[in-house]
């Protein structure tokens, strides 16, 4: 995590308890604007979590859903498109491994894949919720007419560019 998470919402490890504590999030306007700066979208307009926390030893599980409404540009325009998130997600929070080389090789299974490392007494669910808002946008937003847009650029789609696309063009010069 940066030193300047633009909504940090750090909660002490001691009040985390193994029974799941309930809690909302809710990041204020001038923490989403700098947030959309960061993920470079036009805007922000709401962005919260419903989630439980629960704590075994040093890890602490963090579970719940966030719900964002974002504008972005549309990939092939740059016109508005507005995007509703409502995404369930579940995280570990652990301390880093110990005694293992940086250099070496780390194998992750899906389970690894939403781990958040952290270091002394807290978490940072802000910072959490954020990153997990940004894995959840939308990567090529496109706004109505989209994809004429792309068309007249001489962009082609996924079937004319798919990996069989060659092949068919191939097949179609042979029947000539």
């Amino acid at each position: 995590m940066s030193e300047t998470n633009e909504f940090s919402r750090p909660v002490r490890l001691e009040t985390i308890g193994s029974s799941p504590r309930p809690m909302v999030i809710e990041a204020e306007p001038a923490e989403r604007k700098a947030l959309a700066r960061r993920f470079a979208v036009p805007a922000i307009d709401r962005l919260a979590a419903e989630l439980s926390l629960s704590r075994t030893g040093d890890v602490v599980q963090a579970s719940g859903c966030i719900h964002a409404q974002v504008t972005q540009s549309c990939v092939a325009s740059g016109e508005p498109v507005p995007a509703t998130i409502d995404e369930p997600f579940s995280i570990l929070f652990t301390p880093p491994y110990e005694g293992r080389p940086s250099e070496e090789e780390i194998e992750l299974s899906a389970a690894d894949c939403d781990v958040v490392f952290y270091e002394g007494g807290s978490i940072d669910l802000g910072e959490a919720v954020a990153e997990t808002l940004s894995l959840s946008l939308p990567p090529w937003p496109r706004a109505p007419g989209g994809d004429e847009a792309l068309r007249e650029a001489g962009v082609k789609s996924e079937q004319e560019a798919g990996p069989f696309a060659g092949l068919a063009a191939l097949k179609d010069k042979l029947r000539k």
